[in-house]
């Protein structure tokens, strides 16, 4: 598949889903001084997350232009020694705002993976948040059940709050 044919599958397969398709924000940010670059396609739903406003939609999907300059998620040093980090990449991305979470989120994931993109069921693996104790986060047990159901066990890796805390 080519980048055009896995952003349209991607954008067709959840609007499909009753998801809004939602225009990439400009990567230069004006309203938010917390940020010099859109560097995450959640970047532009932030308010709706914090509760600061109401979305005008329960569902979206977007295709986000990212740069990564600065910051947490620095991948500068990273780029040309490999060929998967880069500063300006386009982040697929879909999104609820309290319609609907993690058991219909990864059996769409599946969905998405296995039977729009065909990537074979063997070869994929997944993540689930193994909590953290010290600040009384339990682990992930949605997750978990729900990756129970669509993979084997050697196929699901525990990641911490650090790796997998989404």
């Amino acid at each position: 598949m080519t980048s055009f044919e896995i952003r349209k599958a991607f954008l067709d397969f959840f609007a499909s889903k009753e998801h809004t398709i939602v225009p990439s924000a400009p990567i230069v940010v004006k309203n938010d001084p917390t940020l010099m670059f859109t560097n995450a396609g959640m970047n532009q739903f932030k308010d709706y997350f914090l509760g600061n406003k109401k979305a005008p939609y329960s569902r979206a999907v977007d295709t986000q232009k990212c740069l990564r300059v600065s910051g947490k998620h620095n991948d500068l040093e990273e780029v040309g020694v490999d060929t998967y980090h880069h500063t300006m990449f386009e982040m697929l991305g879909n999104w609820s705002f309290g319609d609907y979470f993690k058991n219909e989120a990864i059996e769409w994931s599946w969905q998405l993976l296995t039977e729009i993109y065909k990537i074979p069921k063997d070869r994929l693996y997944a993540t689930v948040f193994e909590g953290d104790a010290n600040e009384k986060i339990p682990p992930s047990t949605i997750a978990l059940a729900k990756w129970k159901t669509l993979l084997p066990d050697d196929h699901i890796v525990f990641g911490n709050k650090k790796d997998n805390f989404w």
